[in-house]
């Protein structure tokens, strides 16, 4: 089943450290850290570890919308979670579980840590960070231009949300609870199998 509906974005407030680091330090001091930090507000906010299951999603969405985009030879680049996603009217940065940019990346330094122009953004949700990836990290990728699509995928049942730009300031969501049904990607016209997406794992 596929449900189409628009919902208004809500605040989430992230709990932060009291210590507070210019981007520079922050760079530094991820550079030489054993563990992922996000930049919000000038504070480090560590991530928290990630199980296999919400890696193995993770995965499964990037071969997927690699196999999709080699077959119709469209030109797009797809990161993992360990490329940084920079904004820069916020002067805050964060990772996403996936992403994909159209055509080539735009860094905002020159040693090409801090990508500015996502088109496409998957965030696989945990009881931990669900509110914050729904909430206050949408809001944050909304300030990006060329940010068109959202994807959120649970981990423990078969539950996606799918937010679509239709133009600036109006997002619609779809709502995917079927094995059997396709995820479609507007931002970058193809579809991918559920199935496919949850491959290898169990409820």
């Amino acid at each position: 089943m596929v449900a189409e509906k628009m919902i208004e974005p809500i605040q989430f407030k992230f709990e932060r450290p009291s210590k507070t680091y210019t981007l520079e330090d922050y760079m530094r001091k991820e550079a030489k850290s054993a563990c992922k930090h996000e930049f919000i507000t000038g504070k480090m906010i560590r991530l928290p570890n990630t199980k296999a299951p919400h890696n193995i999603i993770a995965s499964n969405m990037m071969i997927q919308m690699g196999m999709a985009f080699e077959i119709m030879e469209k030109d797009y680049t797809i990161f993992n979670s360990d490329q940084k996603v920079y904004f820069p009217s916020l002067d805050e940065g964060v990772y996403a579980d996936a992403l994909a940019v159209s055509q080539r990346p735009v860094y905002w330094d020159k040693s090409q840590l801090l990508l500015t122009n996502p088109i496409l953004i998957v965030e696989v949700l945990s009881k931990r960070t669900e509110k914050y990836d729904k909430s206050g990290k949408f809001h944050k990728y909304k300030t990006l231009d060329s940010f068109q699509e959202y994807i959120l995928i649970r981990q423990d049942m078969c539950y996606a949300e799918v937010w679509f730009r239709a133009k600036q300031g109006v997002w619609h969501e779809t709502i995917i609870r079927d094995l059997d049904a396709q995820m479609v990607l507007k931002s970058v016209d193809i579809a991918i199998s559920m199935r496919r997406i949850y491959k290898n794992i169990q409820f």
